[in-house]
């Protein structure tokens, strides 16, 4: 049965500019049509009223939200964040493991690779493995016990019990191995990306001859910026090859950090994340992060010796947050939320609102907050909680 939506008025952000009052004319989740006036016949149609059309968001670093996490290894959890996730605007994502016994990461590798989303929810789109490949100089929240050097079999194993749906590895470049696993993950046509690394910034620019193509949460756990040895941060910020995510809470960075960021890298390089755990959406409270005690509260996620474990951000807030201190442009917002994210995963129908391309999309305010989300043309979230 096909299924045609008429989204009208809008301010549609297009990759070729702004077009006001613009229309949208989607058919069995598929945008067909970008333009002034369309004047087709459609099932459903809705007055944007002027508000912004642009691409859904992409999350290719979430742990959780709504009390699920992906480490729950559990269909429920997956289930919950498919749901709960349009709600900022997000309408797909990585399923993001963390270190944990080996067998834990299976279990919720071998879950995600069975589970699939249904229109209307936000759509996982593969998993994003963070650690155990990580340095111990730069743990963070990743339990320490679990943390190994690459190892290819193991990731190979993995990969097998995912269905091949592991699409993006955090590593650390410098650690035994490294070099060539990224080889290896480049070849695969995998996301490697640099985090949780003690590198130097010549290890860091070999990682990206190698085949690197990101640099996970940039400044946090990584060596730090020095005008000696500028380390990890300096080469996730100079090494051309490299995106970095950024964590807009302003807390795991201080505005003028992420201005920084946006500065050197460019709208091009950056890529809005919220590595969010199971408290977003939540109230304060106690919680866990890989069997991990962290106390929540309502701007942050701690373990109980202060590290940050995780957020509770959404894409919304880190929207709204950029465009507030930073000045961000409508066409600079779609390329770090979505567009930039569907590059790096090779997936050309993602991340932009052009006919041919999925419809998945965001109708925000011109205050920046989230008034409908449409997830395979189907209406995943609308403010008014009838979704």
């Amino acid at each position: 049965m096909t299924h045609t939506l008429l989204l009208k008025n809008g301010t549609v952000v297009t990759p070729e500019g702004i077009l006001e009052n613009g229309d949208v004319f989607i058919e069995d989740g598929t945008i067909q049509e970008v333009g002034p006036s369309i004047s087709k016949q459609a099932d459903e149609q809705i007055d944007v009223q002027g508000n912004y059309i642009l691409p859904g968001f992409i999350d290719m670093h979430i742990h959780g939200a709504a009390g699920a996490d992906v480490m729950d290894a559990t269909t429920e959890a997956l289930e919950t964040m498919a749901n709960v996730l349009p709600k900022e605007g997000t309408t797909s994502f990585l399923a993001t493991s963390m270190t944990q016994a080996p067998e834990a990461i299976e279990d919720a590798l071998k879950n995600a690779g069975e589970f699939s989303t249904k229109v209307g929810q936000a759509q996982m789109l593969g998993i994003h493995l963070e650690g155990p490949f990580v340095s111990p100089k730069r743990a963070g929240a990743q339990p320490l016990e679990h943390i190994c050097p690459p190892n290819s079999d193991q990731f190979d194993a993995w990969q097998q019990a995912a269905k091949g749906r592991i699409r993006m590895v955090t590593l650390a470049p410098e650690e035994p191995n490294g070099f060539s696993f990224i080889k290896k993950l480049a070849a695969e046509g995998i996301v490697a990306s640099m985090g949780h690394t003690d590198a130097t910034i010549a290890q860091m620019e070999e990682a990206a001859k190698a085949g690197a193509i990101q640099a996970t949460h940039l400044y946090n756990q990584m060596s730090p910026f020095h005008h000696r040895e500028p380390g990890a941060i300096g080469g996730a910020l100079l090494v051309d090859e490299l995106c970095a995510e950024v964590i807009a809470d302003f807390v795991h960075s201080h505005p003028k950090a992420v201005e920084l960021a946006y500065r050197v890298k460019g709208a091009d390089k950056l890529i809005l994340i919220t590595d969010a755990m199971r408290a977003k959406g939540l109230q304060p409270g106690e919680y866990d992060l890989g069997g991990q005690p962290v106390h929540v509260t309502e701007t942050d996620a701690r373990l109980s010796d202060g590290t940050l474990a995780g957020s509770i951000l959404t894409m919304e807030h880190a929207v709204q947050n950029i465009v507030r201190i930073l000045g961000v442009s409508p066409l600079d917002v779609a390329k770090i939320t979505s567009g930039n994210a569907a590059r790096q995963l090779g997936l050309p129908k993602k991340g932009k609102v052009a006919a041919g391309s999925d419809a998945d999309l965001v109708i925000l305010s011109k205050e920046w907050s989230v008034v409908q989300t449409i997830c395979g043309g189907i209406t995943g979230y609308e403010q008014d909680g009838s979704v």
